[in-house]
């Protein structure tokens, strides 16, 4: 299923999909344990899917996740980083703030 089909698909649920970069350079930092990890972490969760996914255009920051239809991106995320998205974010309704990314997420003091 593409990024556009699960977009349409969520719209219609009322569904959060999370998709995790599994593209060269995300992969390199470990991705592949994030993708795991959430899996694991959401496993009892309905209304969650967790799906791989190709270039999130991020390729500086990955591994890259990207969380719709909230439209949150997080940057760096690593397996350890994972049970704190999904309490706070996925469960709680309030993202991540340290982990946002720059250059998604601008913050200006």
């Amino acid at each position: 299923m593409s990024t556009s089909e699960c977009q349409k698909q969520e719209i219609n649920s009322g569904d959060r999909y999370v998709f995790v970069c599994q593209n060269q350079s995300c992969m390199r930092h470990n991705s592949q344990e994030v993708l795991k990890t959430f899996k694991a972490e959401t496993e009892n969760l309905v209304d969650v899917n967790i799906e791989s996914s190709g270039c999130l255009g991020q390729c500086s920051t990955g591994p890259t996740v990207r969380v719709i239809p909230d439209e949150i991106w997080y940057c760096r995320v690593q397996p350890n980083n994972v049970p704190l998205i999904v309490s706070q974010h996925l469960k709680g309704n309030k993202p991540v703030d340290d982990m946002l990314n720059p250059r998604i997420h601008p913050r200006f003091y």
